[in-house]
C-alpha cells in the first residue's frame, strides 16, 4: 500500500529505504502508464475512506467494504490542486518574496541610519551635560574665588585695624605715662578717663565658609542625567533611571535591598512618608536658653548655629547652641522673615522696605525689590527665590525676574491668602506655606498649612487635625489652629508649630499625621532644624528648645 502523505508502501518507510543506500531506480516500486506499482502489482485505485492507493489484491482484504474508486477518477481533482498551487506560488507568494529581497537594503539603510541619529542624540546630550558640569563647576570655582577674596579683604582690614589699634595703644601708654611724671591733676584725670572711651579693640571679622561633599555614588545621578533607554527584542533590557537608580549610598547593597529601599523611599507628589531615621518614643532636650528678643525666624546653620531675627526688630543675630551671639547684622529697616539658602548656605532676607536681600561677608546686600510688601521667604534647591506677599506667592530667580505666581484672577479664590512663611522639602521639593487666610485677604479667618507642588498646585491642606490617638496623649485642651512656624526635615518630614496649643507637630511628606514631638507650657513659635536633624523651636518668642525627636 502507497501513502503520500506517510511515504510508505507496504509499510515500509521510504526513509527507511533511502538510509539503507537505496535510491529512486530501486525502490520496491516502479512508475507504470502513470500508476505505482508495487512487488508487480499495479496500484489503480483510491480508497477514500484510507485516503490511500490501493492495488487490487488489498481491495479484496485490508480495504474490504471501504469506499472504492479507480485513481483516474480523482486525477483531475489532484491535477487542479497542483495548478492552484503554481499559480498561487507565482503570482503571490513568489511575489512577496521578491519584494521582500528588495526590500533589504532599504531594511538596512534604515537600520543604519536609525542607529546613527540615535547615537547623534546620545553624544549631542552627553555633551550638553559635559558643558553643563563644567558650567556648574565653574560657577562653584567662582564662588569659592569670590567668597576668598571677600575673607581676604576681611582679614586685610583685620590686620590694619589691628596696627592702628596697635599704633594708638602705645600713644597711649606713652601719653599716660607723661600725664603721670609732668601732668597737673586735671591732665591725670581727664588721660584716666581717655584710657575708658578713647580706642577699642576692633572686632574680629566672621569669614564666609563654605564646605564640599563629594557624592560618593554619582552612577545614580548620571543615569537620571542621561535619560530613559527602552529597547525590544530578545535578550534586551531597558535602561530605566526610576527603577535602576537607588537612593542608597552603599555600593555593597544587594539589588533586593535596593529594591525595598527604593519601594520604601519612593514619592508620589509627596502623597508618601520617606523615612531614613527612627523616631523616638520621647522627644529629648539637648539645649535650651532665652534670648532677650522675641525671635520669629529661626535658620540653623551646617555648623551648629542659627541666625535668628526679632519681631519688628531690624537686626540679624547670630547664636551657638548654648545661645551665645557670634554675630549681629544691623539693617536701616525692618526685616520681616529670613531663609538660608540650600545650596549656598547664605542668609538671605526679605524688609519692610520691599527689598530681597542676601548677607554677603557680614553685609546684606540688596539683589531685588518687589511691587508688594514681602511677608516671607524662601530660597529652593533650585536656586529661586519664593517670596510670599497678600494674596499671592511668586517665585523669582536671584536677579528679580518672575519665574512663577500664584496671584489670582478677578474673583478667584488665592491658592495662598495670607502667607506667613515658606518652607521647601529637600526630599521631593513641595513647599509648605503657613496661611493666616485673613478675610481682608479673601481668607475665612481660619489658619492653615497649604502644600504646593513644584508647579504651585495644591496637593493638601492641614488645618489642625490629630487624630484621636495622640490627642489622648496631649496634656492641653484643643483651641484653634495656630501656626506661627513649620520646616522639613532631612528626609521630608514637616514640622509645624501649634502657637495656642503649645505643641509642635510631625506630618508626613504627604500630610498623614505622625506624631506630636512637643508639648509644652509656652506657646509655640518659629522652628528650625540643623543637619542633624535636631529640632530649634522657639517658645514664648524667647524660650529656645533643642529637641532630638528622632535616630538618625
Amino acid at each position: 500500500t502507497y501513502t503520500p502523505e506517510r511515504g510508505i508502501i507496504d509499510n515500509i518507510s521510504i526513509r527507511d529505504i533511502e538510509q539503507n543506500g537505496g535510491s529512486q531506480n530501486t525502490y520496491p516500486y516502479e512508475r507504470s502508464n502513470n500508476l505505482y506499482s508495487s512487488q508487480g502489482r499495479e496500484l489503480e485505485f483510491y480508497c477514500e475512506k484510507c485516503e490511500e492507493l490501493i492495488c487490487p489484491k488489498c481491495l479484496s482484504s485490508i480495504h474490504k467494504s471501504h469506499t472504492v474508486c479507480e485513481l483516474s477518477e480523482i486525477t483531475p481533482q489532484r491535477t487542479q490542486h497542483i495548478k492552484n498551487f503554481i499559480d498561487r506560488t507565482e503570482q503571490t507568494d513568489m511575489v512577496q518574496i521578491g519584494k521582500d529581497i528588495n526590500s533589504i537594503d532599504t531594511l538596512l539603510e534604515d537600520n543604519d541610519s536609525t542607529f546613527k541619529k540615535l547615537s547623534r542624540q546620545l553624544k549631542m546630550h552627553t555633551d550638553k551635560i559635559k558643558q553643563d558640569l563644567d558650567m556648574l563647576t565653574a560657577e562653584t570655582l567662582s564662588l569659592y574665588q569670590k567668597l576668598k577674596e571677600d575673607n581676604t579683604k576681611l582679614i586685610q582690614k583685620y590686620k590694619q585695624d589691628l596696627e592702628m589699634y596697635d599704633k594708638q595703644l602705645k600713644q597711649q601708654i606713652q601719653e599716660c605715662k607723661t600725664a603721670l611724671q609732668r601732668g597737673s591733676h586735671i591732665e591725670i584725670y581727664d588721660t584716666g578717663y581717655e584710657i575708658d572711651s578713647a580706642i577699642h579693640f576692633p572686632a574680629k571679622p566672621v569669614l564666609g565658609t563654605v564646605s564640599f561633599t563629594p557624592n560618593k555614588n554619582p552612577q545614580c545621578h548620571l543615569v537620571l542625567a542621561l535619560g530613559k533607554v527602552i529597547t525590544s527584542g530578545q535578550g534586551h533590557t531597558t535602561i530605566d533611571p526610576d527603577q535602576s537608580c537607588s537612593t542608597s549610598d552603599d555600593p555593597g547593597q544587594s539589588s533586593s535591598q535596593q529594591q525595598q529601599q527604593q519601594q520604601q523611599q519612593s514619592e508620589d507628589k509627596g502623597k508618601k512618608a520617606v523615612t531614613r531615621y527612627k523616631l523616638l518614643s520621647e522627644t529629648k532636650e539637648v539645649e535650651r536658653w532665652r534670648t532677650y528678643c522675641s525671635i520669629t525666624s529661626i535658620c540653623p546653620t551646617t555648623d551648629d548655629q542659627a541666625w535668628t531675627s526679632y519681631y519688628y526688630g531690624e537686626t540679624l543675630t547670630l547664636l551657638d547652641r548654648k545661645g551665645t551671639v557670634i554675630q549681629e547684622v544691623r539693617h536701616k529697616t525692618m526685616i520681616t522673615d529670613t531663609s538660608l539658602s540650600p545650596t549656598t548656605h547664605r542668609l538671605w532676607v526679605c524688609s519692610s522696605d520691599n527689598d530681597i536681600l542676601e548677607l554677603v561677608s557680614g553685609q546684606l546686600t540688596h539683589r531685588f525689590t518687589t511691587k508688594e510688601k514681602p511677608r516671607c521667604v524662601c530660597v529652593t534647591t533650585t536656586n529661586h527665590v519664593i517670596v510670599g506677599m497678600a494674596k499671592h506667592i511668586s517665585k523669582f530667580t536671584t536677579q528679580g525676574q518672575i519665574a512663577f505666581t500664584t496671584m489670582a484672577t478677578g474673583t478667584e479664590k488665592p491658592l495662598v491668602c495670607t502667607p506667613y512663611m515658606i518652607t521647601e522639602c529637600p526630599v521631593t521639593h513641595n513647599v509648605a506655606v503657613i496661611d493666616f487666610s485673613d478675610v481682608h485677604d479673601g481668607g475665612d479667618g481660619n489658619k492653615r498649612v497649604v502644600v504646593i507642588d513644584t508647579d504651585f498646585q495644591e496637593l493638601f491642606v492641614y488645618r489642625g487635625d490629630i487624630p484621636s490617638p495622640f490627642k489622648q496623649a496631649s496634656q492641653t485642651a484643643d483651641k484653634p489652629f495656630d501656626s506661627w512656624g513649620a520646616v522639613y526635615d532631612s528626609v521630608g518630614n514637616l514640622i509645624i508649630g501649634d502657637n495656642d496649643n503649645n505643641r509642635v507637630l510631625l506630618l508626613s511628606g504627604g500630610g498623614e499625621f505622625l506624631r506630636i514631638i512637643h508639648t509644652d507650657r509656652d506657646w509655640a513659635g518659629a522652628v528650625g532644624v540643623d543637619r542633624n536633624d535636631v529640632l530649634w523651636a522657639v517658645f514664648s518668642g524667647s524660650n529656645i528648645k533643642l529637641l532630638q525627636y528622632c535616630e538618625c
